[in-house]
């Protein structure tokens, strides 16, 4: 956690990157818009009072979690794969997709199927809920592969198009939720910064209040 001062802000780098300044932009919030194609790690905003530390999708809510930013702007299926001991503040409705189930058209069940995903705490219990036995295999990328080679019957990955699925030859099976990107705190910033963090939580929410 930082000292007093300006909100540490742990954000994704890439596509949620561009919507959340965005976001922040028509919120009233002073985000210079050359700094969305910026390499730098950590971008300071005094004229917002904060600063931007640019991370990896996955690692946002440990950063948050462990107080070396403030606040982070995450998608829900990071937040439910990892659950991390963080505040949920304000779905902001960006980066909107869904986390399902997919496979090759045809499939039949079998006994004990295999799942590959990057997402295996989530997939894991979406089976077990079902009274389904699963194997998950975890895997970091391509997972479309892993049913064209034979690696796992189904995969549980996000769909946001929907293309990259169809130029494969799979098919989504089963939607399992929407997820869209939130905003969260760290518990301590949330006591100690907490005028600031609600001023944004207030501008953000307005800004939502009127619709995209």
């Amino acid at each position: 956690m930082t000292e007093n001062g300006a909100l540490m802000v742990a954000m994704p780098k890439g596509r949620i990157y561009k919507q959340a300044s965005k976001l922040f932009r028509e919120a009233g919030l002073p985000i210079p818009e050359d700094f969305d194609d910026s390499r730098k790690l950590i971008i300071p905003v005094p004229e917002a009072n904060m600063a931007f530390i640019m991370a990896k999708p996955v690692d946002v809510p440990t950063y948050v979690e462990y107080g070396v930013a403030d606040i982070g702007i995450v998608g829900k299926d990071v937040l439910m794969e990892e659950s991390k001991d963080v505040y949920e503040l304000l779905d902001l409705g960006i980066a909107k997709c869904r986390m399902s189930v997919i496979g090759l058209p045809g499939w039949k069940p079998v006994i004990h199927p295999r799942v590959a995903t990057k997402y295996p705490n989530v997939a894991s219990q979406y089976f077990r809920e079902r009274g389904q036995q699963v194997e998950v295999i975890q895997l970091n990328g391509s997972i479309e592969l892993a049913p064209l080679i034979g690696l796992a019957d189904r995969i549980v990955d996000m769909v946001e198009t929907g293309q990259t699925l169809k130029e494969n030859g799979l098919v989504e099976m089963e939607t399992m939720f929407s997820v869209t990107s939130r905003l969260i705190a760290n518990r301590v910033s949330y006591r100690l910064k907490n005028d600031a963090i609600q001023d944004l939580c207030d501008r953000l929410g307005q800004r939502l209040s009127v619709g995209r």
